[in-house]
């Protein structure tokens, strides 16, 4: 793990696997308290790159990635969002 920044980490480099899976590294799983079973979302900027936050704690912040700026837009991403993560149950 290298600090690049204040608060700001590289973990180092993983591989996606045949099934599309990654491993994500013991440091970051630690700094994050991840553990098996929770639930994580990954969320994408086609400029910035793919975040994967947990689910429980980072909603708001996942939908300010996306960008979910008007109010109407906001509210269809929660109610999305809390219907994709209750249909993994």
């Amino acid at each position: 793990m290298t600090e690049v920044a204040r608060g700001k980490y590289i973990y180092g480099i993983v591989t996606v696997g045949e099934r599309g899976q990654i491993v994500i590294p013991k440091e970051a799983r630690e700094q994050f308290n991840i553990k098996p079973g929770d639930k994580l979302i990954v969320a994408g900027d086609i400029k910035k790159g793919i975040a994967i936050v947990k689910a429980g704690v980072m909603k708001e912040l996942a939908l300010k990635i996306l960008g979910a700026v008007s109010e109407e837009d906001r509210e269809s991403a929660k109610a999305e969002l809390r219907r994709r993560i209750h249909s993994d149950k």
